[in-house]
């Protein structure tokens, strides 16, 4: 029996969740959910979005899957997202992009992995107003930041079976920050002589994503350009609604969906659970159920494969729980 962290989420996050819940437990993985709020919901009940419980929660079971949080635009309050990263120290944001079955994108040779920086640079929140007119914001690059997301990357790539890892910066320009970035990830690649290297500069690398996203395996990069850059690769894949997350820390790793909490379908059972329930794919490899993961990977594909019982978002007319459910039936079929 695990104890895992389960933040439910703002908008259709209850929703999703409670669907991904019910696909992990008929694949016969023993969990015990330790339900907390985080985000609007929270402040609406503690007016606080990360209540103390949920924190403490996190901090017992090491483990979280958490579903879209509601973060308000250029005002209210600060994206919980970050706040949990930078608490839990969660250095390692991994988004793998690869092709799913029937979803059809321009490119279907897709399969790269971004590794994103992901407590540093200008999510540190440092700004300062000069004057009326005028706004300082800090980007912070460390050189321990720097060092631990580009080993990871390599790590990443060996565990993994992956060839090449490249380095993404604006060292052109950024030539402190960027450059430390760069010249820390020349410094570590020397201790994996087997593994490729290449580096990119981050407009080139949209570029070429949108031209030829094949040629790229593992890439590594600041928390900015990750930000931005991973959401493209999804938009490589179908989209937000079906990209996978993983925020890995030293001892804690919380597993959450990319999109957005998407208000105006709350409630209304035509969610796609399927961000949600591959990055409850990752949880499920990082705590060792492996055959449970591929067991609903495979027929997950088979769902989307037969294009029978597909959410509106997936050009399909079933509801959340209709595809909920083919998944479940995929499972029990001996």
């Amino acid at each position: 029996m695990y104890n895992i962290t389960l933040i439910d989420g703002d908008g259709i996050g209850p929703e999703i969740t409670q669907a991904v819940v019910e696909i992990i437990e008929k694949a016969g993985v023993k969990i015990n959910w330790e339900k907390c709020l985080a985000g609007a919901r929270a402040y609406e009940k503690y007016n606080d979005t990360m209540p103390d419980e949920t924190i403490k929660s996190i901090e017992k079971n090491k483990i979280c899957l958490k579903a879209p949080i509601t973060t308000p635009i250029g005002t209210g309050f600060k994206s919980v997202n970050v706040a949990l990263r930078r608490h839990f120290d969660l250095y390692a944001n991994v988004r793998p992009s690869k092709n799913l079955p029937n979803i059809i994108t321009p490119f279907q040779d897709v399969d790269l992995v971004i590794i994103r920086e992901n407590t540093e640079d200008i999510y540190a929140g440092i700004e300062n107003k000069i004057d009326e007119d005028t706004i300082h914001g800090v980007k912070l690059i460390t050189r321990k930041g720097c060092e631990r997301i580009c080993e990871f990357a390599f790590q990443y790539a060996i565990k993994n079976n992956r060839k090449e890892v490249g380095v993404v910066t604006k060292a052109n320009i950024s030539k402190l920050a960027d450059g430390m970035f760069l010249n820390t990830f020349r410094e570590v690649s020397k201790k994996y002589p087997d593994i490729k290297t290449r580096e990119i500069l981050v407009d080139n690398l949209c570029m070429q994503l949108v031209q030829k996203p094949s040629q790229f395996d593992v890439l590594v990069m600041p928390n900015l350009y990750g930000d931005i850059v991973s959401d493209l690769c999804a938009g490589l894949i179908g989209g937000l609604g079906v990209a996978q997350s993983a925020n890995i820390g030293e001892s804690c790793a919380i597993f959450e969906a990319v999109h957005g909490s998407a208000p105006d379908i709350a409630g209304k059972n035509i969610a796609n659970p399927t961000g949600l329930l591959r990055s409850a794919l990752m949880m499920l490899d990082y705590i060792g159920e492996k055959e449970a993961s591929k067991k609903i990977e495979k027929a997950l594909f088979e769902v989307l494969s037969e294009g029978k019982k597909l959410t509106p978002d997936l050009a399909g007319t079933s509801t959340t729980e209709e595809f909920k459910n083919e998944i479940i039936n995929k499972m029990l079929i001996v």
